[in-house]
């Protein structure tokens, strides 16, 4: 009796698991990915330990952005481009979409080309083999696989960010330092450290990540017959609020501890080697090598192309269920490709582009500080809208987001305000 119970217990466990573990980890996950792990690979090998702060107040303004990207999902039943359509102008819509589609486009080619080259530095070989084989793989699958195989497949791609807890297991960190740079701020106020700020803000907290977590929670409403958007069935309200609470908690602190990592083993390693200049994460992985020896650079190369599989599809995903919620296409990855066509088509598009790209005079490493400025600029009036969006009961219904939710929400939109301020005026 004794096994059998813990045999039902388990399976509960796992069942409790599997239902709380969704798009939020997912999410989260994507948010470390290539040209993310250069920014904060950057960020700790020009200044050290300083910078560990920007990710300690970070993490609650994510959390809280993304919260209320997934509750306007639930809620809704439609995605944050779907709900643009429905109750704003057309023009803003559009613009809010052209400059998404621009900026993920940018940042699928830099991923690819970033998991080209820490490949090529693992095996050997030539960059194009490997950058169109990943834009192939990710491109495909997104296609042809099932969307509970697909989920499943990126829950168990987001285990490649242990590759970075290992990393700083392997390195030599001045822990007493680390620790106190992460709440007492070492501020330098120059032209550099503000802009790895801005960079460091820019890429924990990204259009592209709303509109993918916005989205998937619409997408389990339409996949799942025992689940209706909220407006529509209120009594979930309380078990899928708080689902969304812990995954989504639980998924961007995943992720700002992973990037947390990653500026710590390249503070302990880069800086402290006098080496403050890494454009990529790829030539981040490859400066480990004479400090840290082969294990430690082939366990973050490694982490890269990891990262990226799960990256460069959100990428695609978002700007394809943004592209269709804007222009009323039937959408969602849980849909037969002939059902969806053009949404599956925006997928293959965007990937191909962005491959494309790495084969062009632009360097997409270089692209991706117009990325950044691109998304600091479409985050500001996406997250007001998100706000002024669930303060509505004609949308929210009962589940308006009110309380400590509300003020974390126009706090994170402040912050990327000040953002695209202090950007601007470094950039003069």
């Amino acid at each position: 009796m004794k096994g059998r119970a813990d045999k039902d217990g388990s399976d509960t466990l796992r069942e409790r698991l599997r239902r709380i573990i969704g798009p939020g980890l997912i999410t989260g996950a994507s948010d470390d990915d290539p040209s993310g792990i250069a920014t904060y690979s950057q960020a700790g090998a020009a200044f050290g330990y300083a910078l560990g702060w920007t990710l300690l107040l970070t993490y609650p303004l994510m959390a809280a952005v993304q919260m209320i990207s997934a509750r306007i999902g639930r809620t809704t039943g439609h995605g944050i481009a779907g709900n643009l359509r429905r109750y704003y102008p057309r023009p803003l819509l559009n613009a809010v979409v052209a400059l998404l589609l621009v900026a993920n486009t940018i940042n699928i080619g830099a991923d690819l080309g970033a998991m080209a080259d820490a490949t090529r530095l693992v095996l050997g070989g030539p960059d194009a083999a490997y950058l169109v084989g990943f834009a192939a793989f990710c491109a495909v699958t997104q296609v042809v696989m099932s969307y509970q195989r697909y989920v499943a497949v990126l829950k168990w791609l987001s285990l490649t960010l242990l590759a970075y807890v290992v990393t700083l297991v392997l390195v030599k960190v001045d822990w007493g330092e680390a620790l106190l740079r992460l709440v007492v701020p070492d501020f330098a106020w120059s032209t550099g450290y503000l802009t790895t700020i801005v960079a460091v803000f820019g890429t924990t907290i990204s259009p592209y990540l709303f509109f993918w977590q916005a989205s998937e929670e619409a997408q389990d409403v339409a996949e799942n017959p025992d689940r209706q958007a909220l407006t529509r069935d209120p009594e979930q309200g309380e078990a899928e609020l708080e689902r969304i609470e812990y995954d989504t908690l639980g998924g961007m602190a995943a992720s700002n501890l992973v990037a947390l990592a990653i500026v710590f083993a390249t503070a302990a390693t880069l800086h402290g080697a006098g080496i403050t200049d890494i454009q990529t994460s790829a030539q981040a992985a490859e400066a480990l090598r004479p400090i840290a020896g082969s294990g430690a650079t082939i366990i973050f190369a490694l982490g890269i192309v990891g990262t990226g599989l799960l990256a460069v599809p959100v990428l695609a995903g978002s700007a394809a269920y943004a592209l269709g919620e804007a222009g009323g296409w039937p959408v969602g990855l849980a849909r037969k490709p002939l059902q969806a066509k053009a949404f599956y088509g925006a997928i293959v598009f965007a990937t191909a582009v962005g491959m494309v790209i790495n084969f062009t005079p632009i360097n997409p490493i270089k692209a991706l500080y117009w990325t950044a400025v691109i998304n600091g600029v479409v985050a500001v009036p996406v997250m007001a809208i998100m706000m002024l969006l669930t303060a509505r009961a004609d949308v929210m219904g009962r589940f308006t987001v009110r309380g400590p939710l509300r003020w974390l929400g126009w706090l994170a939109t402040a912050v990327m305000a000040a953002a695209v301020v202090a950007m601007a005026l470094t950039s003069l």
